[in-house]
């Protein structure tokens, strides 16, 4: 038994419950990005979070810990799931397996383990693959689903997952679009159908584009007490905000904010990725901080950075600035001041 000093807190959820709500959260968007990308997306899964989960072995058995509690919490296999979800769903077994050892290893080991890491290990992997690997981690898919005309079968996907895509079956993204449309001065075209984004028929990630699943996964998150709602609404409120002002100014040249809510990794972000208790802030007031500055930066480097999309970025960059907001925001110490001194008051008159 580890004795630390006061103050204790008591957890309701073991580590392994609260995991196991969150893969029960994302399981509806998840079967669904499988039935719409096929065969090659359960591979890729698989890959993801069996490299995570060996890559968790391996540094507790360095580590000379025993393997079965660690890995019985489930949080290898979560960060492997989520990495996933945020990967092209025709990716090689590389891109996973790299990524997956990369947010275990690095991100969260190097750190010190579940809880020490600074930086939400499945987002830092994803930016680790797409500035490695920008080609193999743009290439979009148009939804395929299992059993449509063209759509490889379970043996025929082993080629694509530990071999090429074939020639022709990538696509741009809808933010990939706009991107190329701004570049060259042009306006943006074409009628964005809200319920078509909702459903997930565009190319995108594996589990990205399922938004609406993904909002009710982490509506299930919040009425279960699993995650606040600050966290989330501050990253919707601080996209959408920009997002509809740029819009009404210059419509021609700024994303319309439902589809900027509706496509990329806004609602996996929000829900699922900037909630996360480790590198989140503690406070009340730095919660709806960090969600407003995940939200802010998403739309600003979608909108003028280098990639179409900022999710992850803006994630991490809100992540670095946790300590920061924690320290700041925290709240007054009963009988003391902001500043922590003792609160003294005048004495009554009369005295």
């Amino acid at each position: 038994m580890n004795i630390v000093s006061a103050p204790h807190i008591h957890g309701a959820r073991p580590v392994g419950q609260v995991m196991g709500l969150v893969m029960l959260a994302l399981l509806p968007a998840t079967l669904a990005g499988f039935w719409r990308f096929g065969w090659p997306a359960v591979y890729l899964w698989l890959v993801t979070v069996l490299a995570c989960v060996f890559a968790e072995a391996l540094c507790v058995r360095v580590a000379e810990r025993p393997a079965k509690p660690v890995l019985a919490d489930g949080s290898a296999v979560l960060t492997g799931w989520l990495l996933a979800l945020s990967l092209p769903p025709w990716a090689p077994w590389w891109l996973g397996a790299t990524g997956g050892a990369f947010a275990i290893i690095v991100c969260k080991h190097a750190f010190g383990g579940l809880g020490q890491n600074l930086f939400n290990p499945a987002m830092a992997a994803r930016v680790m693959l797409l500035i490695s690997f920008p080609v193999e981690m743009t290439q979009w898919l148009t939804p395929l689903p299992i059993g449509s005309a063209g759509a490889p079968d379970a043996l025929a996907a082993l080629s694509i997952t530990f071999g090429t895509i074939p020639d022709g079956m990538t696509s741009a993204s809808l933010l990939d679009q706009t991107r190329t449309a701004v570049s060259r001065a042009l306006p943006i075209g074409g009628e964005l159908d809200p319920l078509a984004l909702s459903l997930g028929e565009r190319a995108g990630s594996l589990g990205e584009t399922g938004a609406l699943l993904l909002a009710a996964g982490g509506l299930f998150l919040i009425l279960m007490r699993v995650i606040g709602l600050s966290i989330p609404a501050a990253f919707l409120l601080g996209l959408m905000v920009p997002a509809a002002i740029a819009h009404f100014l210059a419509p021609e040249r700024f994303l319309a904010p439902l589809a900027h809510l509706l496509t990329g990794g806004v609602m996996l972000g929000a829900f699922f990725i900037a909630t996360d208790y480790v590198t989140s802030p503690s406070t009340p007031l730095g919660r709806w901080i960090f969600g407003l500055g995940c939200g802010l930066l998403s739309w600003i480097i979608r909108t003028w950075g280098a990639y179409p999309e900022g999710v992850a970025f803006a994630v991490l960059l809100m992540n670095a600035a946790t300590p920061l907001i924690d320290h700041y925001t925290r709240p007054r110490i009963f009988g003391r001041t902001r500043s922590g001194n003792t609160l003294t008051t005048a004495a009554p008159k009369g005295t």
